[in-house]
């Protein structure tokens, strides 16, 4: 499988890109930071520009939240409740500055009025499901990137392959909140049948 990463839509394979929640809020200093997720931020963006020909299509997802109820707490457990995080218009809540210059395809935002992991809880503008925007143009294979590992990431890929299609969490483009939670979401994942491997 590992070639398949480089032979492109050209190929027998249609594949997608997905780029979770890559926002300051889950970066050094944003309000749920993840350690290291500035640099994730940086190394996607450098991805992309050298792999944009074997996609074809990007999708950025966003935590976007306006009234998600019980999701935020004044004191958050951190499983099921959370700080205020990914607010809807906010500085924090836009795409990380590194990925500036990205053009991609689709923009999905989640979480507005409740809690939201999975990309495929959340619609673009035009109120278009994740899953309705793959299958529409022809995705058979996903490629998952982004933060965090251990949550949106993971869930994100599992739904993926909940829809039918390949999966892959390209584990250099992503950090989790914790290494024994990444620990635990690789673990998930592999179960579930996702490919890890790093995106080189």
């Amino acid at each position: 499988m590992s070639n398949e990463l480089h032979t492109g839509p050209r190929g027998h394979t249609h594949r997608a890109l997905i780029i979770v929640d890559v926002q300051p809020t889950f970066c050094e200093g944003g309000a749920l930071a993840v350690a290291g997720g500035n640099a994730v931020a940086e190394r996607i963006a450098a991805y992309l520009p050298a792999h944009r020909e074997e996609y074809d299509l990007v999708v950025t997802t966003q935590d976007w939240h306006i009234d998600p109820g019980g999701h935020f707490s004044e004191a958050p457990d951190f499983i099921d409740t959370w700080p205020v995080h990914g607010v809807a218009g906010t500085a924090e809540a836009r795409l990380h500055p590194a990925l500036d210059a990205l053009v991609a395809d689709a923009a999905v935002k989640k979480g507005q009025y409740t809690a939201a992991y999975s990309g495929f809880e959340g619609v673009d503008d035009e109120g278009r499901a994740l899953a309705d925007i793959l299958s529409g143009a022809g995705i058979e294979a996903v490629d998952v990137v982004g933060l965090a590992e251990s949550h949106c990431v993971k869930d994100t890929a599992l739904d993926a392959v909940r829809q039918g299609y390949r999966v892959r969490v390209l584990t250099d483009l992503t950090e989790p909140v914790s290494p024994e939670l990444g620990r635990i979401a690789r673990a998930d994942m592999s179960a579930a049948g996702i490919e890890l491997a790093p995106s080189y």
